[in-house]
């Protein structure tokens, strides 16, 4: 990780090269930091999805949130939105887990099962 002064004093845009990376200061365009990172987080996945129901932080609202799902974040975004179409609800991707809005785990654990996923309720 880059000392702080470094951070300030890196560069932002390039008119030569357009918007650079602030990990390795390459260009957006050749910027391998981001694929490197999800390549990582995918090949520590167990191959257990886990659903849950969460309400802590969201002002006693329910979520449904789904881990451990083995894709990369464009494969994800297209789970993701059918999954929500699946439940006629909204949700969000936020850091590899899938977000969606009330209680529908029972809906999502048999979708995820058909897929081929190995799926745990996981939570109380």
């Amino acid at each position: 990780m880059p000392s702080l002064q470094d951070q300030l004093r890196g560069l932002v845009y390039s008119t030569e090269h357009g918007e650079t990376c602030p990990d390795c200061r390459r260009p957006v365009a050749e910027c391998e930091c981001r694929a490197r990172e999800e390549a990582e987080r995918i090949a520590a996945l167990d191959g257990i999805v886990r659903i849950r129901r969460e309400t802590s932080g969201r002002k006693g609202k329910g979520v449904t949130t789904i881990q451990g799902v083995p894709l990369d974040s464009e494969a994800l975004k297209a789970l993701a939105k059918t999954l929500k179409k699946r439940c006629g609800t909204g949700g969000a991707i936020k850091d590899g887990v899938i977000e969606i809005q009330g209680d529908h785990r029972d809906v999502l654990r048999r979708e995820l099962e058909s897929r081929g996923y190995k799926v745990k309720l996981a939570g109380g």
